[in-house]
């Protein structure tokens, strides 16, 4: 015969089986650097006690694998990366409408992705489009560091330039985006073409190029400012600088699958990756030094000030279009990627 005290324990042990088991998992794919995808899995199921399976991928590859998913998906959330493929999926309807009770702790540019998208995305982070550069690679060039973006263009930097593939990068299909609202897009382009005779490489990851600086295999990268610096405070040779022409940025969003198996649990993410404590989370494990879009999260400390940059007027809008998005990366393929070098 079982005695009470052990019959209590049973019972107990059986409670807490069945709690863990309701908590359930969830099926993430990441957008961020590596150091903060594993902090937020970890956090998140630190805190709330539910699976996390995480799968890292550039924000056009996220998207890619999203639609190819579709009928039968397979993913629950999209964390981070670049908001105009966020706003694509949202056209595309393969994102569903949420809203968190912490929307009203976020700054107005998150808030104004969250509307755009119908409700399908909100903004996470910030961050501004610049140069990186390794300061030893350049002093033995005897080159001085870029100002502008017609800089780049210059026969001096031959082979010395890493933008990322925007076929797979959201950062780099932000570049394209801002040199059409700065330039006109014929004239964007063709500084494209001049500016590629100086590409040494298009790494499929935005945040390659960056890190090729930091390693010393290129002078130059045209990457989010936040991560120079990220790479500056891990102790690489790495400055920075914003176009004297002005500058593009992202919106980092995060938006749950429509289909997604563990809807639940994705809405208790989202809620949870909105808070100022989740978002430190990047800054406190890898130094990540994005703008939080939860006004109640400091600025990382050496984070770049985005009231100090020159920003445009970025059309998200019309940039976040999925017909648009297409068309430009298309053309980018046709007319520039395919040159040789």
């Amino acid at each position: 015969m079982v005695s009470a005290r052990a019959a209590v324990a049973l019972f107990l042990l059986l409670c807490a089986a069945s709690t863990s088991h309701a908590q359930g998992s969830l099926n993430l794919v990441c957008s961020v650097q590596a150091e903060w995808c594993q902090a937020i899995a970890t956090g998140f199921q630190r805190e709330s006690g539910i699976r996390v399976a995480m799968v890292m991928r550039g924000s056009g590859e996220a998207l890619a694998a999203i639609r190819a998913e579709a009928a039968n998906p397979r993913t629950d959330l999209w964390f981070g990366g670049t908001g105009d493929p966020h706003l694509n999926a949202a056209e595309d309807g393969l994102t569903q409408p949420n809203e968190s009770a912490n929307n009203a702790a976020l700054h107005p540019w998150a808030l104004a992705q969250w509307r755009q998208s119908g409700q399908r995305a909100i903004g996470v982070y910030a961050g501004a489009i610049g140069f990186g550069f390794n300061t030893e690679v350049l002093a033995r060039r005897n080159l001085a560091p870029p100002a502008c973006w017609e800089d780049l263009a210059t026969p001096r930097w031959r082979g010395e330039v890493q933008l990322a593939n925007p076929a797979s990068s959201g950062t780099a299909y932000v570049v394209i985006a801002t040199l059409v609202q700065l330039r006109g897009e014929d004239a964007a382009f063709d500084f494209l073409k001049r500016l590629h005779a100086n590409v040494n490489a298009y790494p499929r990851s935005g945040t390659g190029p960056i890190k090729a600086v930091a390693r010393g295999e290129t002078g130059v990268s045209v990457s989010f400012v936040h991560d120079a610096v990220t790479e500056k405070n891990a102790g690489f040779p790495v400055a920075w600088a914003t176009p004297c022409e002005g500058t593009g940025y992202e919106i980092g969003s995060m938006s749950i699958i429509r289909g997604a198996r563990n809807a639940a649990q994705a809405r208790r993410f989202y809620d949870w990756a909105l808070t100022a404590p989740a978002q430190r989370l990047g800054f406190d494990a890898g130094g990540q030094l994005q703008t939080p879009s939860n006004r109640s999260a400091p600025l990382p400390p050496g984070a770049p000030d985005l009231n100090a940059i020159r920003l445009i007027d970025y059309d998200f809008a019309r940039y976040g279009r999925s017909a648009e998005r297409r068309r430009l990366i298309e053309r980018w393929e046709r007319e520039v990627g395919a040159l040789p070098r």
